[in-house]
């Protein structure tokens, strides 16, 4: 045991420097798709892939965010592949927030609770939310606190497709949380209902059940993707674009 504790004085402080630097340790993010400037064999690489997440758009192969669930086909044993980005501020915010009973103040930059609710999810991404709040990410450095009621919630993290025994208990959720609130789509499936949804067993994305303000995309998303969304609800950081490329941002989530 006296190892460890002089190990641990010796190591120091090891949690990460973002969001005030960028996090630059491998392994931070398997990256996402960029897409590519088509070179004749589109046809070939936008058939790979499993959800329909690769287009074809004039002499682009562009990305849908909404729908990648990050199989690495359109990378993986190919002869030309799309580009890949490594980073991880991936979190859109999908609308434009004009009812004030959802809308946050400056009096939630340092100070947001955060109720986390499991709507069907495989588990990636419940491992990865488990992440922010343990020492690496810790979040109670930039004043974001888990908390176990949605009574005292100013946002709500939904992870999964929305299954059919969970609807109620999601609604119940929002339903129980003051004024103003916001709700965070964790991943693929909570998005768009990934490869799950939407069905009789499904709600397809949290979007069809209750309204969503920020998602962030992937298959699972890395720790800092998630934490990138926590700072864009309180406007500390940037949104992304939801498909590659740029030129076609904009566009929503899939009803």
């Amino acid at each position: 045991m006296n190892k460890w504790v002089l190990k641990g004085l010796k190591t120091g402080i090891k949690t990460t420097l973002y969001p005030d630097k960028e996090e630059t340790s491998p392994g931070i993010s398997p990256g996402l798709p960029q897409g590519k400037q088509t070179m004749g064999d589109e046809a070939q690489v936008v058939s790979r892939c499993p959800t329909q997440a690769l287009n074809h758009i004039k002499d682009m192969i562009s990305v849908d965010y909404r729908r990648c669930i990050h199989c690495f086909r359109c990378l993986r044993g190919i002869h030309n592949p799309v580009d890949w980005d490594k980073g991880y501020e991936w979190a859109v915010s999908i609308k434009e927030i004009d009812d004030a009973s959802r809308m946050l103040g400056k009096a939630f930059d340092h100070s947001l609770h955060i109720r986390f609710v499991d709507g069907g999810a495989c588990g990636a991404c419940i491992s990865e939310i488990e992440q922010i709040n343990k020492p690496y990410y810790n979040i109670h450095r930039l004043g974001f606190f888990i908390t176990p009621t949605p009574r005292e919630a100013d946002v709500l993290l939904v992870a999964g497709p929305v299954t059919d025994h969970m609807r109620l208990p999601i609604e119940k959720a929002y339903d129980a949380m003051p004024a103003p609130k916001r709700v965070i789509a964790i991943g693929t499936c909570a998005i768009s209902g990934g490869i799950f949804g939407p069905s009789f067993a499904s709600e397809g994305g949290i979007s069809n059940l209750i309204p969503a303000d920020i998602v962030v995309p992937g298959c699972p998303p890395p720790p800092l993707s998630i934490i990138h969304g926590l700072l864009l609800v309180v406007s500390r950081k940037p949104s992304a674009s939801l498909t590659s490329p740029k030129s076609t941002e904009g566009e929503r989530p899939h009803d």
